[in-house]
This record gives C-alpha cells, structure tokens and sequence, in this order.
C-alpha cells in the first residue's frame, strides 16, 4: 500500500506543480488582458471627445494659444525664480502700509529716466 502512495506522489507530484503554473500564467494573462481593455476602452473616450468641435477647440487654444477672429490673446509669461515662487505662496499681510516719499517726486524722477535713456538700438 505504502508503494503505491509513493509511486501515486511521483507521478502526481510533476503534474499538479506545472498545473499550478499554468494556473499563475492564465492569471497574469487576465490581468494583462484587464489593463489592456481599459486602456483600449480610454482610448476609444478620448476618440469620442476629439469629435467634438467644442472639445478641439478648447484643445487649439489651450496647447496651441489660438484665438478666434476679433480676440484679443495676453500671454503673462512667470520669469520668477523658483525661491520667489516659494515665496509667493506665503501669506500676505492685509495690513495697509504707508509709503514713505513724495509720489510726485518719484512720478517726476521715473518719467525723466525714460525719457532720457538710450533708445534700445542705439550703442551706448
């Protein structure tokens, strides 16, 4: 009896392991089959939205900076470093502060210096 249960392992034993491989393959093949449906079913989505006239649109002007006929684009370009952009996100004081100085002299002295100033293609 004890033969044959060891003859029955033996056997057995090779069969069920490559079984059990089989098994994890045919799972990780459905999770892979399961990611690519959802990848497939995005991209059949983002199809639909590009056949949207609204949706192109908004996509020309967002990526491309286009403008319909008669507007008007302003482009504010952020030329801070990244210290001043860190900065920025701190609290502003909502206390109002007073200046010192006469605004009419400063007025006065701004206007004179660019007035004054070189043109941008003269040499100095």
């Amino acid at each position: 009896m004890m033969g044959v249960l060891v003859l029955g392992v033996v056997v057995l034993a090779p069969t069920i392991a490559s079984f059990a491989e089989q098994r994890q393959k045919i799972s990780a093949l459905r999770a892979e089959v399961s990611a690519q449906e959802s990848e497939v079913q995005r991209l059949r989505d983002e199809r639909e939205r590009w056949n949207d006239e609204t949706f192109i649109m908004t996509q020309a002007r967002e990526r491309l900076t286009y403008v319909m006929p008669g507007e008007v684009s302003y482009l504010v370009i952020d030329d801070r470093t990244e210290a001043a952009k860190a900065d920025a996100s701190t609290e502003v004081s909502a206390d109002v502060t007073e200046s010192k100085g006469d605004w009419m002299s400063t007025i006065l002295s701004s206007v004179l210096t660019a007035g004054l100033a070189p043109a941008a293609g003269d040499a100095p």
